[in-house]
């Protein structure tokens, strides 16, 4: 724990507008196919009833969670690492909820050094669905690799909706070069469009608001409120129908925040923590 404050308090610095600024063009790649299932070991089969009743199963100590198998969570790792070099394609119009249309999809940021946003939110995507397949947990991603394009960000809300998740997690970093600006914060859909986006997704945001911070990561100096951002124009929150919200774990232009991006020990902890917060959340 020591390692990780230190890690993340040393947060301190510039900052940027979500996911503002575009990476420069990158190698033409696959494109992806949503979907993708991490698939949970199935569980041993009861063995015949013994003849005399057996004793009451103990029972778990305080505050240890039962395995949540059954549960489904959809994990939508921001942009793509082809998306920069497909134009065409991440800018065409699609839907985006209330009565709006944007482009398909964006580049995203990366830091100063040239590190990508979608290299970071596909690894630590990676480590967060590891992290809950664990735990019984089945794990969908909305993208199966860094190399290809998309999808739009109507279809990645499909892909949470069609399965009928019980959580859906964007993952994505920020990037501005405002003097000072740092730290993390979690957008919902407000106001809610349906019912799934009023207190399920507010409930899902403020569990990842509360996990995220009680590991040590500070909310935003400058998006949000107390490390929550109710949002209107977020095509892929606008059009869930499932309990849903999107985390910006920092700020990629924030030299200490964009070293922790860099690193995997920083990584795992963005993953420790989100993972923890989602498992909170479907307990709760």
């Amino acid at each position: 724990m020591r390692r990780r404050l230190s890690l993340v308090m040393a947060i301190g610095l510039a900052l940027f507008t979500a996911c503002g600024v575009e990476t420069p063009a990158a190698p033409p790649g696959n494109p992806p196919v949503p979907g993708t299932t991490t698939v949970l070991t199935t569980l041993p089969q009861p063995s015949s009833a013994p003849s005399v009743p057996p004793p009451s199963a103990p029972q778990p100590p305080p505050g240890t969670q039962r395995p949540k198998t059954g549960k489904v969570v959809v994990l939508d790792p921001g942009h793509n690492g082809g998306n920069a070099s497909r134009p065409g394609e991440i800018n065409k119009q699609v839907p985006a909820g209330r009565g709006k249309t944007k482009p398909c999809n964006t580049t995203g940021t990366s830091t100063n050094s040239g590190y990508s946003e979608h290299a970071f939110t596909w690894d630590v995507s990676q480590r967060i669905s590891e992290a809950l397949s664990a735990k019984g947990i089945r794990v969908i991603l909305t993208r199966q690799n860094d190399t290809g394009v998309g999808p739009c960000v109507n279809e990645r809300a499909a892909i949470g909706n069609d399965a009928e998740a019980d959580a859906v997690v964007s993952i994505h970093a920020d990037g501005s070069t405002s003097a000072g600006a740092h730290g993390f914060h979690v957008a919902y859909s407000a106001p809610p469009l349906n019912a799934q986006q009023g207190e399920p997704s507010t409930k899902l945001a403020t569990a990842l608001r509360d996990g995220i911070r009680a590991g040590g990561f500070p909310t935003s100096t400058y998006l949000g409120s107390n490390g929550l951002a109710p949002r209107a124009d977020l095509g892929g929150l606008n059009l869930s129908t499932r309990p849903a919200a999107l985390v910006e774990c920092g700020n990629m232009r924030n030299a200490a925040e964009a070293a922790a991006m860099s690193s995997e020990e920083g990584r795992q902890q963005y993953a420790a923590v989100i993972a923890k917060a989602i498992e909170d959340y479907l307990g709760g």
